[in-house]
């Protein structure tokens, strides 16, 4: 099972693997408080990526085109095979800073994620 949350919520028992997918550090958070299992900057979208879409809704279905493209690369599509495989075993959490819960790469990590875990 894949979910996602904010990075800011308090961690749950029923998280099980928690993995942020941000490739910067969220501001304001404690190492020791997120209970990270793993920081997956690779799997964050570039930075130019991000900067473009800059969390504008009216972008969504474009950064989505694009994010999808960047998460091809061989490195990047054996990372979301790897998490599939551990999804069918246990919970795995992708965490993101993003205000906006339903436009931002968790969304998109966890679909393909889904998908490639049949």
């Amino acid at each position: 099972m894949v979910q996602i949350r904010r990075v800011y919520s308090r961690p749950s028992p029923h998280d099980g693997l928690r993995i942020l997918v941000d490739r910067m550090w969220p501001r304001g958070c404690k190492k020791e408080l997120l209970r990270l299992d793993a920081w997956r900057k690779d799997l964050a979208p570039s930075t130019e990526l991000r900067k473009w879409f800059d969390h504008d809704p009216l972008k969504w279905a474009e950064f989505c085109v694009r994010y999808r493209r960047e998460l091809r690369r061989p490195d990047q599509h054996r990372a979301i095979e790897d998490l599939a495989r551990l999804a069918r075993n246990q919970t795995v959490t992708l965490l993101f800073s993003a205000a906006d819960t339903a436009h931002n790469q968790a969304v998109v990590l966890k679909e393909l994620i889904e998908r490639a875990g049949g």
